[in-house]
């Protein structure tokens, strides 16, 4: 069958088309994406704004319109961390439903971390041993660990590079007291969690998914997206200790014209090098594969593995 998943995040609203049977890989078949950041788009209450509500229904509208022409048969609806913390949540949810028709599921963070790693699981199969995954969105920073399909441990942070970046460096290039500041905070928050990790023991493989991370790896060295999924690509944290202070120093501009960074999120790189960097030290971690998988597919897969067992 047909399946289309319409990923609300904090950065873009995301349909992805993928052709799919239990017990088969999805194949992916279509991607339609918008860049919102609906994570910048918060008002000083928290609240997504009138305006905000207007651009998400619009770009819900056309990702329902790139679904029909590409003939999927269920679509699955959700939103992750800008919804789920908006202090009018519910209000943008029943806005959506009532202009589109689109009953958005809001994805709790543990969830989402849960979700990604059963993504991630099954991209590098049991021999991977035990994982320890990483994703840093838009709104969220979500760590899992375990050595089963389910993740014995997963927490999810509010350090999204987009959040943090909207909240912590103005400035362009931003000043180095803004920058010491959210490295401060950042790891402050990430060493929270870390003892929560560490009872299960050192993990046998290091897994990061997100844009951010691919683009952080880019920049060092790994292969270009257009070199296929299969192709193995790693972030060393030593590499990435060397590139955050050259991004702290490159106007939003530069940024953008390095290898494998995009124009709508070259701002907000730095903030995702500060996370990557802080959870790879505070962790241990010296260096991590990159995992074209992540939690789009990990809710593939779980609505594959319910329709199996039905």
């Amino acid at each position: 069958m047909r399946l289309g998943v319409l990923d609300v995040g904090s950065n873009t609203v995301h349909l992805l088309v993928v052709d799919a049977h239990p017990g088969a890989r999805p194949l992916p078949a279509h991607s339609h994406k918008a860049e919102l950041r609906l994570a910048q788009l918060l008002d000083d209450s928290g609240a997504i704004g009138d305006d905000g509500i207007h651009k998400l229904i619009a770009v819900v509208q056309d990702a329902l319109q790139a679904a029909e022409d590409k003939g999927v048969e269920d679509l699955l609806p959700f939103a992750t961390s800008a919804v789920r913390e908006a202090t009018n949540a519910d209000d943008v949810l029943a806005r959506v439903e009532e202009e589109t028709g689109v009953r958005l599921q809001v994805v709790a963070g543990p969830e989402e971390a849960r979700l990604t790693f059963l993504a991630v699981r099954r991209w590098f199969g049991w021999s991977a041993g035990k994982l320890l995954v990483l994703d840093i969105g838009g709104g969220s920073l979500e760590i899992a660990f375990g050595i089963d399909e389910e993740p014995d441990a997963a927490v999810s942070l509010p350090l999204g590079a987009g959040r943090l970046t909207a909240s912590w460096l103005p400035g362009d290039p931003p000043g180095p007291e803004s920058v010491r500041a959210l490295r401060r905070h950042v790891r402050t928050e990430i060493a929270r969690t870390v003892g929560e990790f560490s009872r299960f023991g050192a993990p046998d493989h290091v897994v990061a998914t997100s844009k951010t991370f691919k683009q952080l790896a880019r920049i060092a060295g790994a292969a270009r997206s257009a070199e296929g999924l299969y192709v193995q690509r790693e972030l060393k944290r030593e590499s990435l200790e060397a590139w955050v202070p050259r991004l702290a120093g490159m106007t939003e501009q530069q940024r953008s014209e390095l290898p494998g960074v995009s124009e709508g999120r070259a701002g907000q790189l730095l903030a995702g090098a500060l996370v990557a960097e802080g959870a790879m030290d505070l962790f241990g971690v010296e260096k991590l594969e990159i995992c074209p998988w992540a939690l789009r597919e990990g809710v593939i897969l779980r609505r594959l593995d319910h329709m199996g067992s039905a």
